[in-house]
């Protein structure tokens, strides 16, 4: 397993600042939120990029990929049954997939719930229907830069869309590419009434991506959930992916989440 850091975690520390703390903390691996780098994807200069990209590699960080691919924007919507806002919509995942890839990263994890959740009198077979619309129209673009779509459930409490692993299983199976495959988080899973490790292992051969965290929001070990049974079933199930960080509440500071979140890690490994 390899240990990656979501870089909205810094805030607005200076960007050196942050990498210097990740890789003292034992990371090597970059997550990036699109809207630390600019509001919308087409406002990320080129250079801007690059600049991005070495200076994480200068510290010895491999940018991953993105994620909260859609937070921040307007006018963007998987499920909605509006075909011309579906097609804004396939055409920003294209342009985020080319700022992925000018990035280095490999791996696009589609959470964003505000522009995913469906009103109740469409359902989620429709709902679903429209999302394999959106998505089967960028796997082109995937597959001409070998990045993949790592599709997230996410728990009752984001949304109404994808709250259980099997129906993004469904979702994917539906949309029939490689380059689509599944993101598993803890935080959401802990909703699901499966033990965390079974759904890990029950979903072995199409997770690509994996979130370590809490159902309150701090990062893993830092609330009740027990890591050592997670960490086992990757263990066992022969993960070799990237385990990322992810965190919505900062109050306990930079550093502390990051160090903190690697012990609990490392000793979740070794006591499982």
């Amino acid at each position: 397993m390899k240990f990656a850091i979501c870089n909205e975690t810094f805030g607005d520390w200076p960007i050196e600042r942050g990498f210097e703390q990740a890789i003292a903390a034992g990371y090597t691996g970059l997550e990036v939120a699109p809207f630390t780098l600019g509001l919308y994807a087409n406002q990320i200069s080129a250079e801007s990029r690059k600049h991005y990209r070495r200076t994480a590699e200068s510290f010895g960080l491999e940018i991953i990929g993105l994620h909260w691919l859609l937070a921040k924007t307007n006018g963007f919507h998987l499920t909605t049954d509006d075909p011309e806002i579906r097609s804004l919509t396939a055409a920003y995942f294209k342009e985020l997939v080319e700022l992925c890839a000018d990035l280095g990263g490999k791996v696009m994890v589609l959470g964003s719930p505000l522009q995913r959740n469906f009103p109740p009198e469409m359902g989620h077979e429709r709902a679903a229907a429209n999302a394999a619309q959106v998505l089967t129209e960028v796997v082109p673009t995937l597959e001409k830069h070998g990045i993949r779509i790592a599709v997230e459930p996410l728990g009752p409490q984001e949304g109404n869309f994808l709250n259980f692993a099997s129906q993004a299983r469904d979702l994917i199976d539906a949309i029939g590419s490689d380059s689509i495959r599944l993101h598993l988080d803890v935080k959401a899973m802990s909703s699901e009434g499966t033990p965390i490790d079974q759904i890990i292992r029950d979903n072995a051969d199409w997770m690509i991506h994996f979130h370590a965290n809490d159902p309150n929001r701090l990062g893993p070990g830092m609330g009740d959930v027990d890591q050592r049974p997670i960490f086992k079933a990757l263990r066992d199930i022969d993960y070799k992916g990237w385990v990322s960080v992810e965190v919505f509440d900062y109050s306990p500071g930079v550093e502390t989440i990051l160090s903190t979140s690697m012990q609990n890690m490392k000793h979740a490994i070794l006591s499982a």
